[in-house]
């Protein structure tokens, strides 16, 4: 067992990561500055891309955190032109998330993981049913069926291809409940209080599918009436519930972190742009700590002293 202490020290507030493909590396510099600095959540949920942040968060693996949304030399092959050209698909889901750890491309701290008595949440959508799935720690038996609901919740359809869980084919979680949003998961648990991570900026909303799009949803569903529905309509209820969250953010009871640069699409493969774009996310985090604080612990100085000499910065070897 791990010798880190990894006693949560927020245990009235979740931590939540929107998905959204490579954006994820904003998400993976504000992880890995709340990792040095020792914030550890007691509940940490994410969808899509966000899930991979919040297993590599409870594994408190900041090497990881960082590497998994970098285009590493396995990512390069497994992304974009190089993918498409073997026939994956734009992401070789098996690449990057069971043969990763298989083959070591991309190690996980499966025992740091189950050590940390942090609770995990991750949503995936049920293609044939229409339903919301969510899997916590205690269907996650070993490294590969963590890998397995990890992939389910990222697995854009046309993107990816499916690997069914239980028998289940299952699609992104932002194709279900919140619509990849996941606050709405803290709160079915009993939390009142969320640190959202976001990664789309402040104001942003989404537009209804074009006659093209449309025709296209119909042709990625197929035979799938629920998966057709969940499709075209993503996009209103995503914005509807940005604005619910929006609204319990002027309350208080939610804290979100805005991007407040994006440089980066969900489908990025340049590894400068996704390094930069990592580094705006750390930055952002050294600045609003204070304000951070102030919301998870009450003042501008409080919750855990930060190590010895500590400037900021997240060193990783």
């Amino acid at each position: 067992m791990t010798a880190r202490d990894l006693t949560p020290n927020v245990t009235d507030c979740a931590l939540a990561f929107e998905g959204g493909g490579y954006r994820e590396a904003f998400s993976a510099g504000v992880a890995t500055v709340l990792m040095d600095a020792g914030i550890r959540f007691g509940y940490v949920c994410g969808v899509s891309a966000g899930a991979s942040n919040t297993v590599d968060y409870v594994s408190d693996d900041k090497q990881r955190v960082r590497e998994a949304f970098m285009m590493h030399e396995a990512a390069r092959e497994a992304t974009g032109i190089r993918s498409l050209a073997h026939g994956h698909g734009y992401f070789d889901a098996d690449a990057l998330y069971e043969d990763a750890v298989t083959e070591g491309t991309l190690p996980f701290d499966f025992e740091t993981f189950q050590a940390n008595p942090a609770e995990v949440r991750i949503q995936a959508f049920q293609r044939d049913t229409g339903c919301t799935l969510r899997f916590g720690k205690e269907g996650m038996a070993d490294v590969v069926r963590l890998m397995d609901i990890v992939r389910a919740s990222s697995t854009l359809p046309g993107a990816m291809t499916p690997r069914p869980v239980d028998g289940h084919v299952l699609y992104d979680g932002g194709l279900g409940e919140g619509a990849g949003l996941p606050v709405c998961m803290a709160e079915k648990d009993g939390f009142a209080r969320t640190f959202f991570v976001a990664t789309r900026p402040r104001g942003y909303r989404k537009q209804p599918p074009t006659p093209t799009e449309q025709r296209l949803y119909e042709r990625l569903a197929g035979d799938y009436p629920f998966l057709f529905k969940a499709l075209l309509t993503r996009w209103e209820r995503y914005n509807e519930e940005l604005e619910r969250i929006e609204r319990l953010a002027a309350a208080g009871s939610i804290y979100v972190v805005w991007p407040e640069r994006m440089m980066v699409s969900s489908g990025t493969t340049s590894a400068t742009l996704l390094n930069a774009q990592y580094e705006a996310g750390r930055a952002q985090a050294i600045r609003q700590m204070p304000l951070w604080r102030e919301f998870l612990f009450g003042s501008a100085d409080g919750g855990p002293t930060p190590p010895d000499g500590w400037d900021g910065y997240v060193t990783i070897a």
